[in-house]
């Protein structure tokens, strides 16, 4: 990289400073910050976001091809959606091992192949969550054990209706679309 291309990705000219801040409410799930700021140009302004401790995303691909999806009924959108199996990092949890934890738990598969696929931040303007993809592969199928407040149904489907499924906006939660993406890429028939 020249000095010239170096140059274009400096950052200093961007940066917004933390003055102060303040915990706004603490959850189970989440917490919400208020922090004031000083702008790049020496202005003050206000940034509110949540801290989440991040989750892992399961890319469940049987043999033939077919993926494994979970519908379940969303409380925010007041409907019932199609994901990917996902979860929320534990305590001191590793993604892997809440990708393991979290297929078994809504699913009832375990994998015997894991691959790391990549990391993504769906909502950057208001939250620091880090979504952590895995392709699962070698899918054995035992019984579900989702927590005391999940109702999931688990089903398969093929990668061909899926990306129908999102081009059709029948699929619109984010972590899907671009599961279904990915997926198509690995298995090579592109976007």
């Amino acid at each position: 990289m020249t000095a010239e291309e170096k140059d274009a990705f400096a950052d200093a000219h961007l940066i917004e400073e933390k003055l102060a801040g303040r915990l706004v409410h603490k959850g189970i799930f989440f917490d919400v910050h208020q922090d004031r700021i000083r702008l790049p140009d020496g202005r003050e302004s206000t940034r509110e976001y949540i801290r989440h401790p991040g989750a892992a995303v399961i890319l469940p691909l049987h043999d033939d091809g077919r993926v494994v999806l979970v519908r379940q009924f969303r409380y925010t959108i007041d409907r019932v959606v199609l994901e990917f199996p996902a979860g929320k990092l534990e305590d001191n949890e590793g993604p892997l091992v809440c990708a393991q934890r979290e297929l078994q738990e809504e699913t009832g598969y375990t994998a015997s192949d894991w691959r790391y696929i990549g990391t993504i931040h769906n909502a950057l303007g208001y939250s620091d969550e880090a979504l952590y993809f895995y392709l699962a592969r070698g899918l054995k199928h035992a019984a579900p054990h989702p927590d005391a407040e999940e109702f999931i149904e688990t089903f398969s489907v093929s990668l061909v209706e899926l990306s129908d499924w999102v081009r059709m906006g029948r699929v619109t939660d984010v972590k899907t679309v671009v599961g279904t993406f990915w997926l198509e890429k690995i298995l090579g028939q592109g976007f």
